[in-house]
């Protein structure tokens, strides 16, 4: 039998044939290496259909891990994706267009339709892992593992597939570019590829947690994640005569702290929230007063009336401030994705999933992090799980990596939860 990366001839987009050959074999051989020890499923006979499964889903994984694009430029991913879907007989549904990314689907007739999503967008980082399939490009790496979710849902598709025509309706396949800046969901929405859906799940890998491990969560999983730009008007002037001018600096400062009791004195001590001003640019020389200062950061929340009401009172800070001392500071918005907030019915559908797998469920704390799935969940009820990775590092570390024994896990957890989903939604 030919090996998976064979099998995909020019849909891994290498410029040079033999090169593209070379490369074939020695992931082949990468992957050959560890499955005598690894990739053998807790609740699935040791087989050498399991084994090259999970061979399949970690070739792709390192293929696009050697190969990362960033958000808005995944052309190469998008064509190796569809050469893969293409020889699992998957059809591409091109009916929903977008530029970088696709749409798929299994299934048929007019039952339910539930989606899955995983992301495929890599991170302007320098990788430092030292793998053998590390990446090729210099300054660019799969830091958060967009591409174990790839693989993942290509396994799904695969999975879904060899089940066809038992399925009760329909599964759209969403491989969705841009999520690191929060704008792929809304690309896919606009393409209508979510008019019909009535279910949508998603995962992500969390190195925290074990392999085996599932982190369930109903409501609140992961946080609204806005910026925020304040500019500071000052009167420049000479450092030595500081009484000539309005000093950006000194105001900025006062804001900075000021900012602080926001958190400490708004935010109900049930609830949560997190402020950050991680950035201040001002002045030019050592002895010269400027005249403006501008401060950057974060504001992340799990509460939409938390949300409100920080920005309420960040605007009422930062003119207050201003005016005690004389000046003008304008804020600037940076609206980033909402909360992720799950849906608790699907919830309590998933728990069932994993303990049919034989998984282990476990009820993670709600992340700071960011996440634009929360665009679909705004659009029709929707899951986002943590899955286990044993990973060495946290997301964006240029560090980072997962444990591939997790592929499979992922593959049939997605499968499993669009089955439930079609066969609740049905019945």
């Amino acid at each position: 039998m030919k090996s998976d990366l064979e099998q995909t001839r020019g849909q891994l987009v290498q410029p040079e044939e033999e090169k593209q050959q070379v490369e074939q074999s020695e992931l082949k051989r990468e992957v050959a290496q560890t499955l005598d020890h690894q990739y053998v499923l807790p609740w699935v006979e040791d087989t050498e259909q399991e084994k090259e499964f999970a061979a399949h889903l970690t070739a792709i994984r390192r293929h696009l891990h050697r190969n990362p694009e960033l958000s808005g430029e995944e052309k190469e991913t998008t064509a190796a994706i569809r050469g893969w879907l293409e020889e699992e007989g998957v059809r591409l549904a091109e009916e929903y267009k977008l530029r970088t990314g696709l749409v798929a689907e299994v299934g048929q007739g007019n039952g339910p339709v539930v989606a899955l999503r995983a992301d495929i967008d890599a991170l302007p980082v320098q990788e430092e892992t030292r793998l053998e399939f590390a990446s090729q490009i210099p300054g660019r790496m799969h830091a958060c593992g967009h591409d174990a979710h790839t693989a993942i849902l290509i396994g799904a598709a695969r999975l879904l597939k060899r089940r066809e025509s038992s399925l009760p309706g329909r599964i759209r396949l969403i491989f969705q570019p841009s999520e690191e800046k929060a704008t792929g969901a809304r690309q896919v929405i606009q393409s209508r590829a979510l008019d019909d859906v009535q279910a949508i799940f998603g995962l992500h890998n969390k190195p925290d947690l074990r392999v085996g491990t599932v982190g369930i969560r109903e409501g609140a999983l992961m946080a609204a994640a806005d910026g925020f730009v304040v500019k500071v008007q000052g009167v420049g002037t000479h450092a030595a005569v500081p009484e000539a001018g309005i000093d950006p600096i000194v105001v900025a400062s006062h804001i900075v702290i000021a900012l602080q009791a926001i958190v400490s004195r708004n935010v109900g001590a049930q609830e949560s929230a997190v402020l950050s001003v991680t950035k201040m640019n001002s002045g030019t020389a050592w002895n010269v007063i400027p005249e403006e200062a501008i401060l950057d950061g974060t504001v992340r929340t799990f509460d939409e009336k938390v949300r409100a009401r920080i920005r309420e009172r960040f605007n009422q800070i930062v003119a207050g401030v201003a005016a005690a001392y004389g000046t003008t500071a304008t804020v600037r918005w940076i609206q980033g994705p909402p909360a992720v907030v799950n849906d608790e019915s699907l919830a309590l559908d998933a728990e069932q999933v994993v303990n049919e797998l034989g998984l282990n469920p476990v009820r993670p704390l709600p992340s700071p992090a960011g996440e634009d799935f929360s665009f679909y969940q705004k659009e029709v009820p929707g899951l986002f799980l943590f899955l286990g990775t044993s990973g060495p590092h946290e997301w964006h570390h240029p560090g980072f990596d997962v444990d591939e024994q997790a592929l499979p896990i992922g593959a049939y957890l997605l499968a499993g939860l669009a089955e439930q989903a079609l066969k609740r939604l049905q019945a």
